[in-house]
């Protein structure tokens, strides 16, 4: 292992404290407040796989915040790749196909599915899988399975044509979407049991296995972070109010987070309208989108709607900006361009698990305010990148989908930025 990774907690503090720069490079949570916080404050148990000063900055912030009086300060955790290692969407969508738990629509119809398929995509579908019947048989149709899997996971038919269209870039992913609407005519508590299932079969198999569905090798394993277990544990000690912020189905997202102990009223993620206690294809809405519109699900700018609504009371269309700082978390945690907004609202410490994804690592490269704390993945990380980031060119995606210059909120250009921390 790097050695970089094997500073101790102790060493980064004298570290911080000795050159005069524990206020510029962890923003309100400096070593030095930390000793003058009450003892017995939690810190964090495991070392390994965190990078340089990284942990001691955490503990700073936990100590900072420990013992805090009257309202508890806030933690947000993404989960696919933040809190575990690989996706529980994913997970739970192969298990759908490979156990034959997918309804088809009504009529044979897959535009009722997603507001944002397009006719290539419904008319595909409708081809490829059969009618008539009251789950799909994919477990055995090679090609139903195919098709859906290719929808899910590229965002084209199997023939290479764009399967959705019309969504806004920063509000809505009409992929991971669709898995929550292709849960229609399932219980809240019969998901949770696929969920389950899925959970102990990628928990189970060994790390990098894969398994077959349709005809195609897809990821077969899963696992909780031990680091970031720790990270939860001593946030909760210390009077932290934790959450999970993900852009899977509720349902999924709620078995998944006990492994972290993380109650279910504390994770967030796509829900479902119901109707007569069961799911529907539409979907919840935040800030000024009405139940049913199905404009805006917990990614990018909806993760902040959705934590602002959901954790902060925040309702309307106020639910979709920035709040004063005395209403946003104080420790925020993601891995991909997705979690940027909730991450930029964070006011203590960001945490970002380096997956080289373009919009995110330019922010937390450049760390104008010095808040961004940046370490490798847990498991398996990544290379590092032989090219800076674009952040000067095509490092931001607007809301209809162009590519554009990342900016700092004053408008400047934030400069391409090399890739440190792998």
């Amino acid at each position: 292992m790097n050695d970089r990774l094997r500073t101790s907690a102790a060493a980064a503090a004298l570290v911080l404290a000795a050159t005069g720069l524990a206020s510029a490079t962890t923003g309100p949570a400096s070593a030095t407040q930390a000793e003058a916080k009450p003892a017995g404050c939690p810190t964090l148990k495991i070392s390994d796989g965190w990078y340089g000063e990284n942990k001691a900055r955490i503990d700073a912030l936990i100590a900072d915040h420990c013992g805090d009086k009257g309202k508890k300060p806030v933690a947000v955790f993404d989960w696919d790749n933040t809190v575990i290692k690989n996706d529980v969407g994913d997970a739970t969508f192969y298990w759908l196909l490979r156990n034959d738990r997918i309804r088809p629509p009504r009529n044979g119809d897959w535009s009722t599915t997603s507001r944002h398929l397009t006719p290539d995509a419904a008319t595909a579908l409708g081809e490829a899988c059969p009618t008539g019947v009251r789950t799909l048989p994919t477990a055995t149709d090679t090609r139903c399975a195919d098709e859906l899997l290719a929808v899910y996971g590229s965002g084209a038919t199997t023939g290479g044509k764009t399967a959705f269209a019309g969504h806004d870039r920063r509000r809505m992913e009409p992929q991971y979407a669709w898995l929550a609407q292709l849960l229609r005519g399932w219980t809240t508590r019969q998901v949770e049991s696929f969920a389950a299932a899925a959970r102990a079969e990628n928990l189970a198999a060994p790390q990098g296995a894969t398994q077959q569905v349709g005809t195609a090798r897809v990821t077969g394993w899963v696992r909780y972070y031990d680091q970031q277990r720790d990270l939860v544990r001593a946030l909760r000690a210390a009077g932290f109010d934790v959450w999970i912020v993900s852009a899977s189905p509720e349902p999924v997202v709620d078995v998944w987070a006990k492994g972290v102990g993380v109650d279910p009223s504390h994770a967030l993620g796509i829900r479902n309208t119901t109707e007569r206690g069961r799911l529907t294809a539409h979907l919840k809405g935040c800030g000024t989108v009405r139940d049913g519109e199905d404009e805006m699900i917990t990614y990018i700018d909806g993760k902040r709607c959705w934590i602002n609504q959901e954790i902060f009371g925040v309702r309307g269309p106020a639910a979709e900006r920035v709040q004063p700082a005395s209403r946003r978390q104080v420790f925020a945690a993601g891995d991909s361009d997705t979690d940027i907004s909730f991450l930029r609202d964070a006011t203590g410490l960001r945490l970002v698990l380096n997956r080289n994804k373009n919009e995110l690592m330019c922010r937390a490269y450049e760390n104008g305010d010095g808040r961004w704390v940046v370490n490798p993945m847990f498991i398996e990380p990544k290379k590092q990148k032989a090219t800076p980031y674009p952040c000067a060119s095509t490092g931001y995606t607007a809301g209809d989908g162009t590519a554009e210059p990342v900016r700092r909120a004053d408008g400047t250009v934030i400069p391409d930025q090399r890739d440190t921390v792998f």
